[in-house]
């Protein structure tokens, strides 16, 4: 739940779904009351007219006899049972009634009405609640006549109801509209951020190099300081890159000239002094190397737009290398599950994988494999052989700078180091396992980008 508020769009869509059902509620409401007043009013209104009309029609003979000149305009007053009812009573008791009631009673409420006074009651009629208009009628024979006159309540109920329910359907498809409106005006407000998001993506996979700069007004502005974050970031990365190569070209010409003064020395019969000066010499060389290569990794960590291509960095390597140890036919194999993008420089990323692979072949009796699969938000490199392998305990030492297990091999013993450094600077891992080949197994964990 607390992720879903952290959403601009949840937010604008669910505060405009919050003002437009209640704007919408409370219209409803107000509507429903002020038609539930005009009907009712129309109701009571049709009653007065009806009730004038039956004063009119009553006709007292001279034995006192109630009658009526001729039936009432309004035919509804005639079914059984129909809603609309009449009685007229004299003071003796005579009374006549509407035929709607059909021979049945309609009591009307004590006390009389004053002359010209017309009084609104609710009465039991035959079929419910009825509303009663309520007059006196004068009788030029005696005391007033009473007059009531009414429709049942239920049929004023299923006229608000059959409103009402017409009324909430209305509704529900204008704020169902609306907020369908609000979404899509949300959604078309919230473009240019989407755009951005994409953008960064793509500069953050390595595909982009800065953001577009042509986005409305209230985006520009963040784009154009990112943009300038970015180029800075890159141009002081491009000055660490220059400086490390400065200093490894300023260190490794001295060591070049050291290295052949040390041959001088042995062409003259100073061997003990030549292989002093070489052993130091290629300690000096693995430091550079190593603290090169960690320094240009730890300035490429984290840095936007470093991303590699597993399959663009593996593939020339496995080429090189199948050509390279062809004379020992042993052959490299690779085998794609997925093509993840990881968030490594693509030139360490090539350095890894090649120490790996380098060492996969020097150790190999005929195959080497490569399989490259995904794992959650992890790639994984798994790089077996069918090499002579490795015991357990040795699986940690092999990983210390410049330690090597068999001197017979060529190499210096400091890709393994170099490995670990680099794949732990970039937030991976790296480990050993035998293999099913029966060699050594080393799986390489990086961190993937997903776009």
């Amino acid at each position: 739940m607390r992720q879903l508020w952290t959403s601009f769009r949840t937010r604008l869509i669910v505060g405009a779904a919050i003002w437009i059902i209640a704007g919408l509620t409370v219209s409803g409401v107000l509507l429903s009351e002020l038609f539930r007043a005009h009907v009712t009013q129309q109701f009571d209104d049709e009653l007065h007219g009806h009730a004038a009309e039956l004063a009119a029609l009553i006709d007292i003979g001279p034995d006192g006899k109630l009658s009526l000149h001729r039936r009432l305009s309004d035919p509804r007053f005639l079914p059984k049972d129909s809603g609309f009812y009449w009685r007229v009573e004299a003071a003796g008791g005579q009374a006549i009634t509407s035929p709607s009631l059909a021979g049945r009673d309609l009591p009307l409420p004590d006390p009389l009405p004053a002359p010209g006074v017309e009084r609104h009651v609710f009465v039991e009629g035959p079929s419910g609640q009825l509303r009663l208009v309520e007059r006196s009628v004068a009788n030029p024979h005696g005391p007033p006549l009473r007059l009531g006159i009414g429709v049942d309540q239920r049929l004023l109920d299923e006229v608000l109801g059959r409103f009402n329910w017409t009324l909430f359907l209305s509704l529900t498809i204008v704020a169902s509209g609306l907020i369908g409106a609000a979404m899509l005006q949300v959604w078309f407000g919230l473009r240019p951020l989407t755009r951005m998001r994409h953008a960064l993506s793509a500069v953050r996979m390595g595909k982009a190099s800065r953001l577009p700069e042509d986005l409305p007004s209230e985006v520009r502005p963040l784009a154009i300081d990112l943009n300038a974050l970015l180029e800075g970031n890159l141009e002081m990365l491009r000055r660490a890159r220059t400086q490390a190569g400065n200093l490894a070209h300023a260190l490794k010409t001295p060591l070049a000239v050291l290295t052949d003064e040390a041959g001088r020395l042995r062409a003259v019969g100073q061997n003990e002094t030549a292989d002093v000066i070489e052993l130091q010499c290629e300690r000096m060389r693995r430091q550079i190397d190593y603290q090169l290569a960690r320094a240009r990794a730890v300035a490429l960590k984290r840095s936007p737009g470093v991303a590699a291509d597993v399959r663009s960095s593996l593939d020339p390597i496995v080429a090189a290398l199948s050509r390279l140890y062809s004379r020992r036919d042993v052959v490299f194999s690779v085998t794609y599950q997925d093509q993840p993008i990881v968030a490594l420089d693509a030139q360490d990323l090539s350095e890894i994988v090649g120490n790996v692979l380098d060492n996969a072949g020097k150790w190999a009796r005929s195959r080497t494999e490569v399989l490259v699969r995904r794992r959650g938000d992890f790639a994984e490199i798994v790089v077996d052989d069918d090499g002579p392998g490795l015991p357990p305990e040795a699986y940690e030492h092999v990983f210390g700078l410049g330690e090597r297990l068999d001197e017979r091999t060529p190499g210096h013993g400091l890709g393994l180091s170099i490995v670990r450094d680099l794949v732990e600077l970039y937030e991976g891992s790296v480990a050993l396992y035998l293999a099913p080949l029966g060699g050594l197994r080393v799986i390489m964990t990086f961190p993937s980008i997903t776009e």
